[in-house]
């Protein structure tokens, strides 16, 4: 039971930190990260595609709540939760992902956190800065916007995994 807690106050510290932090920050070179598709990969294992798919719908919309753009973030999410578990498979462990564990570095290393959340990153930014610009003569800048953001979004991940998660080991 308190797990739903945790997972309810991280839906809203994450929405209101993309919407009124790090959505308004100008980096520039078209720089735009996002953390709130970090608040999808850290739901648990085991819940079932629908759910996760209209938590993310939720998630996004609350998003395009404060930046006003009409459906892209909610789009994005829902992609991104459609994805979530084939790359869950495909990155698993042996034996199978434990109920106990989270998607997190302390539960499952480095290694499984960066190579699973740069493929969700990678097909979040591609599909929100697609529908953004929707032409082709735009791709070499799309992707320019892919790269430059997914690589500051990756980062940022980590930091809130170091930052974060650290100590929860530890209690």
């Amino acid at each position: 039971m308190i797990g739903i807690y945790i997972h309810i106050i991280r839906f809203f510290l994450f929405v209101l930190a993309q919407g009124l932090i790090v959505g308004q920050l100008d980096f520039g070179f078209g720089i735009h990260p996002m953390i709130y598709p970090l608040f999808i990969l850290l739901l648990p294992f085991d819940m079932s595609a629908i759910a996760l798919m209209i938590i993310a719908f939720v998630t996004g919309v609350s998003v395009d709540f404060f930046m006003n753009t009409f459906g892209l973030h909610a789009s994005a999410a829902v992609i991104v939760a459609y994805f979530r578990p084939e790359l869950f498979k495909l990155f698993s462990p042996r034996d199978g992902y434990e109920s106990f564990r989270q998607p997190s570095v302390v539960d499952l290393g480095y290694k499984w956190f960066i190579s699973v959340s740069s493929l969700m990153v990678l097909i979040h930014h591609v599909w929100f800065f697609f529908l953004e610009y929707f032409r082709l003569s735009d791709v070499l800048y799309i992707f320019q916007k892919t790269f430059l953001s997914g690589a500051l979004t990756l980062l940022i991940f980590v930091l809130i995994q170091i930052i974060f998660f650290k100590n929860q080991r530890m209690s």
